[in-house]
């Protein structure tokens, strides 16, 4: 399986690590960054290039999942979820990371560097890896409905409604209209 790997200065002890852990078990691993130590860095890009790579390598019909690292792993699980076609987990345990893939069927984790050890974390993505979506109907049905408003902003029909019309991203709620 192809990985594709991104963090930054917080994470980039963990991510050379990983990658040698990752490549011994038999993964074609690849680095976006960054490349050396730097306290200023800026995580987004790295983690969006991971992502974006993850996306391409799928469409194309790559068996591919991506992996973000950060001081916590908030920031760079953002990051990555703003690449269409991602569903980007924050993962702190090894439940996490089963549940992220079995039920959400995740294509990309994060992980706080600080707050794990790498053994821990090695753990978190060695369990992300092996395990499958469930492919059950209510997971499937839910992960359809967030590509929905990923790529036209619908919704379903909100139950509190008379009148429960799809909406779509445009519509705003104007606390003056009421």
């Amino acid at each position: 399986m192809r990985i594709h790997i991104a963090t930054d200065h917080a994470g980039l002890e963990f991510s050379t690590r990983l990658q040698h852990h990752l490549a011994e078990a038999g993964h074609d691993v690849v680095d976006h960054g960054p490349v050396d130590y730097d306290p200023l860095d800026d995580y987004p890009s790295f983690c969006i290039r991971a992502a974006q790579a993850v996306v391409r390598d799928q469409a194309a019909g790559v068996e591919t999942l991506g992996v973000v690292f950060g001081g916590s792993g908030n920031g760079e699980q953002i990051a990555a979820n703003k690449v269409r076609g991602v569903r980007a987990a924050l993962v702190w345990s090894l439940a996490t990371a089963e549940l992220a893939r079995e039920h959400n069927d995740a294509n990309v984790i994060a992980i706080g560097a600080r707050q794990h050890t790498f053994d821990e974390a090695a753990g978190f993505i060695d369990r992300f890896i092996a395990t499958p979506f469930s492919g059950e109907e209510r997971h499937a049905r839910r992960i359809a409905q967030l590509a929905a408003y990923e790529t036209d902003g619908s919704l379903e029909p909100d139950p509190r409604s008379a009148t429960a019309d799809v909406l779509d991203a445009s519509d705003t709620f104007d606390p003056e209209a009421g």
